[in-house]
């Protein structure tokens, strides 16, 4: 425990693993965390990952789910006057005349190798556009998402076969890691400020459950890249059959050629796609439970069939 870290009073936001994770860090160095601010948990959204209330609750730390941004919590914040403001994966941009509140500045916690993949859901967009490694940066917040001078990154691999759960995990590593090397240097008052090049990186928005549409025009690892950036436990990635929709879980990119959306295959179960097959391993028909391709193509004659996007 750093002695020094005892007498710097912080306010954090927080939601998600990466948040409840880097949170453990700081009260392993010894953090003095004034109050929490976090979200209710969305009743549309699987919640998979552990929750900051609970663990604010663990260490009798104050915490609201109200918007810090709110007039009465922007007051609370001014009453406190803390040193530092901490955003991991909180999900409301915090505005200017809080951030300029704690005396000693507001950090950010994103889950990306800053500048690429500035914005919302960074993990899944960079295992859905194939990259091979993303990471994760402790930067200052400034009013633009995402753009503020650097305290410190970490990358992480992204494997062929990694979904984005997996990736997630691994960022969740690399947070703490960060969170474990530059808190002593931001208390210490020796972190380097690495000025953001935004013109070097990419900014993408959210993505809702409809942006899971699988267009079969496109390449089968592309297609690919689709399915484990939002499969499990995110909403997944779909095509219709039958009229019925059809939520496919889990496949693998294959040599050949078919007609896009078109099933040549039912044994191993093998789509067409504008260049390559794709091969369905795990699939769910709307109404049914998941379940093997090979066990649906063996319920149900597939062969010669379509999938469409409507």
């Amino acid at each position: 425990m750093n002695k020094g870290t005892e007498a710097v009073k912080l306010v954090v936001c927080a939601y998600h693993n990466v948040g409840y994770c880097c949170i453990e860090e700081l009260l392993r160095q010894g953090a003095r965390i004034e109050m929490i601010f976090t979200h209710e948990d969305s009743p549309t959204e699987r919640i998979w990952f552990q929750s900051v209330r609970e663990l604010a609750d663990l260490h009798g730390i104050p915490w609201l789910t109200s918007d810090i941004n709110e007039p009465e919590n922007v007051a609370k914040v001014r009453e406190i006057a803390p040193d530092f403001i901490f955003s991991f994966y909180y999900r409301t941009m915090i505005r200017p005349e809080v951030l300029e509140i704690p005396r000693r500045g507001a950090l950010n916690l994103h889950g990306s190798y800053l500048p690429k993949y500035r914005g919302r859901v960074p993990v899944n967009w960079a295992v859905i556009n194939g990259e091979t490694e993303t990471g994760a940066t402790l930067h200052y917040m400034v009013e633009k998402p995402d753009a503020g001078d650097i305290v410190d990154r970490e990358k992480i691999g992204i494997s062929f076969t990694d979904t984005a759960f997996e990736v997630f995990t691994k960022l969740t590593d690399a947070a703490v890691t960060v969170i474990s090397r530059a808190f002593p240097l931001l208390v210490a008052g020796t972190a380097p400020r690495i000025p953001l090049d935004l013109k070097a990186g990419s900014y993408f928005g959210g993505r809702k459950p409809a942006d899971g549409l699988i267009n079969w025009t496109k390449s089968a690892v592309q297609i690919y890249n689709l399915i484990r950036g939002v499969t499990h436990p995110y909403p997944g990635a779909f095509t219709y059959l039958d009229g019925k929709k059809v939520v496919i879980w889990s496949a693998w990119p294959v040599e050949g050629a078919g007609e896009p959306g078109r099933i040549v295959s039912s044994n191993p179960l093998q789509v067409g796609t504008g260049d390559g097959l794709l091969e369905i391993r795990s699939l769910q028909v709307e109404g049914e439970p998941e379940t093997s391709a090979d066990l649906c193509a063996a319920i149900s004659p597939l062969e010669s069939k379509s999938f469409c996007n409507k």
